[in-house]
């Protein structure tokens, strides 16, 4: 019995288990627009973001990192950070992408 309690216990903490928090830096976007904010006309770049967001609730934040885009857990935080480099600390969720924001700050 102790022993098919902690193989149960072993087995869900596996499941849950994500990774150890790191640093990701890159520029926030949203997952419309990606990279290239021009096709939609709309300037600067930081108000396309915003826009973007609003327009759908399909639409994410999202840390654009060189060709890789992350999605944030946090929605609300990102947007006063729309098209800047920041640096984000966290823990990426590699199946879906997912990061899980535990602090965002400008990047140097």
């Amino acid at each position: 019995m102790k022993r098919l309690s902690l193989l149960i216990l072993a087995g869900a903490l596996s499941l849950g288990a994500a990774g150890e928090s790191r640093t990701f830096t890159g520029v926030i976007t949203d997952t419309m627009c990606g990279k290239d904010h021009a096709h939609m006309g709309i300037t600067p770049d930081a108000k396309c973001v915003r826009e973007c967001v609003r327009m759908s609730s399909e639409y994410k934040y999202a840390l654009q990192d060189g060709d890789k885009m992350y999605v944030l857990s946090d929605q609300k935080t990102p947007e006063q950070f729309a098209a800047q480099k920041v640096k984000i600390t966290g823990v990426l969720y590699e199946k879906t992408g997912i990061i899980k924001v535990e602090k965002i700050e400008p990047a140097k």
